[in-house]
């Protein structure tokens, strides 16, 4: 499901000006024992340390729980940007910070108490990727935390080990990738051995070093441009006057790649509605749907709705886009979406899918859940989230998405199935089991419609990050022939 990162990461960026009232007076012992528990993580590295503890120990997803804190901590705009530097770092490079206290600890790292595990982490983080803040600074900072939480011994071991791997920083050696080549990749790139193996299978070591490099850089920031509202001149000329840098889309006219970070939500041209923060990637599978004014579209996964205001856009918002999700509080960010931007050809409808009944359609956007694993670079805790199992897990629900699609397509019509995945298994071959039991479909290939890099050997668009310098991302068109 289309996920708007690049909208994500912008919000949390943001100073919002929002504090939490914390009231003069306590009204009972449980709210009294609340805040001691908030005090004990106050300040960035303490609320750090809160959330990679939980996202560690839960199933919650790192954007929620730091969502959450940004809005409600009372952190001023650079504590804020550097909450969300530290745990998003952290969460990135955190098998390769592993791999170096692992070797520093005595025992087993990774059965650490939490607070001492990732009150090292944050530290080691900073120390090796955060030149502004000194050493010292974090082994005191870390030193403390722990000490607070822990006490003096877990302090002091802190101390020790963060001390010795300053002394040691230039000589950290890691396997040998000539000897083992999954556990180098595994520990210096920061990915889960069981990605690494797929991919050095797959695209051979070269390539994987520069996929798995990919997805540990910072992501950029890309804006669509909203054609009910201006155009790509118009809008790159306001940048400019704005002192904003950019490159253009490399496959897309509407798009735009910001090249210095900004608090572009707080632009009055985005209030405006002139643009929509979405990856080029996402919009290719728009794209491919061949969408025309007064057509009548279903996006059957919209939340929250990047990719239905695109579709608004080339359809020069005539004709009906009818966009679904399970859940109305998602469904409300599609309605807010819209409304900034101009679009009044959108209804939305607060259902499961695969529960949706309807007269047929002229296109079909089923822009499936899935794995994530193009989008590691605005998401790093996927990687530590999802293992083989989950990828066969998620084929199964992708099928029945697709085969509910289909049904609602005319004849005649088209159905595009996307992913934010660069996964075999969520991609071409959900698309070959659904036209093998689906004999009305026929595939149709992207050449001609796209740039001949962007085409995997299918013939459906498959970025890589490594490759395209977007979001990894697939998409294939199916034509329903009777």
């Amino acid at each position: 499901m289309e996920e708007n990162l690049d909208q994500n990461i912008e919000h949390k960026l943001e100073d919002l000006n929002e504090h939490t009232e914390q009231g003069a007076e306590q009204k009972n012992a449980a709210h009294l024992e609340e805040h001691k528990v908030i005090d004990l993580y106050s300040g960035v590295r303490g609320l750090a340390v809160k959330i990679l503890n939980r996202v560690e120990r839960t199933d919650a997803y790192l954007e929620k729980l730091l969502d959450n804190e940004l809005r409600n901590a009372e952190l001023n705009g650079p504590d804020k940007a550097l909450l969300y530097e530290i745990v998003h770092g952290v969460t990135r490079w955190m098998g390769r910070l592993d791999w170096i206290l692992n070797g520093f600890y005595k025992g087993q790292f990774s059965k650490a108490i939490p607070n001492l595990k990732n009150g090292l982490r944050v530290a080691l983080y900073q120390i090796l990727f955060l030149d502004r803040i000194p050493d010292h600074a974090a082994v005191n900072e870390a030193v403390e935390f722990v000490k607070k939480l822990q006490g003096q011994k877990p302090a002091d071991l802190t101390n020790a080990i963060l001390r010795n791997i300053i002394r040691s920083k230039n000589s950290i050696r890691y396997p040998d990738p000539n000897e083992d080549i999954i556990g180098y990749l595994t520990a210096y790139y920061s990915h889960p051995a069981w990605m690494v193996k797929r991919y050095l299978d797959r695209f051979g070591r070269e390539e994987t070093e520069k996929l798995l490099g990919a997805n540990n850089e910072k992501p950029y920031l890309t804006l669509r441009v909203n054609a009910i509202k201006t155009t790509p001149e118009e809008f790159k000329s306001l940048l400019g006057q704005v002192n904003l840098k950019y490159r253009p889309g490399k496959f897309l006219n509407e798009f735009v790649q910001l090249l210095n970070l900004t608090n572009i939500t707080a632009w009055d041209y985005y209030v405006k509605g002139y643009f929509n923060i979405q990856d080029e990637s996402a919009g290719l599978a728009v794209r491919l749907l061949d969408v025309a004014p007064g057509m009548n579209v279903l996006d059957m996964c919209a939340a929250p709705g990047g990719k239905t205001a695109y579709l608004g856009s080339l359809m020069n918002n005539t004709g009906k886009i009818t966009a679904l999700d399970r859940y109305d509080g998602r469904l409300n960010l599609v309605r807010k979406n819209n409304e900034r931007l101009g679009l009044t050809c959108v209804r939305t409808i607060e259902t499961d899918a695969l529960e949706f009944e309807s007269e047929p359609f002229d296109r079909v956007l089923a822009d499936v859940p899935c794995s994530g694993t193009g989008t590691l670079s605005k998401k790093p805790d996927i990687k530590w989230k999802k293992d083989i199992f989950d990828l066969r897990r998620m084929t199964e629900m992708q099928l029945k998405l697709i085969s509910k699609a289909a049904s609602l397509v005319k004849v005649g019509g088209a159905l595009v199935y996307s992913t934010c995945s660069i996964e075999p298994e969520e991609n071409f071959e959900v698309v070959k089991k659904f036209l093998e039991s689906h004999p009305n479909f026929k595939f149709e290939s992207a050449k001609g419609k796209v740039a001949d890099n962007l085409l995997d050997e299918n013939g459906c668009i498959q970025t890589l990050p490594q490759r395209h310098q977007m979001d990894g991302a697939f998409a294939a068109k199916l034509i329903r022939i009777e």
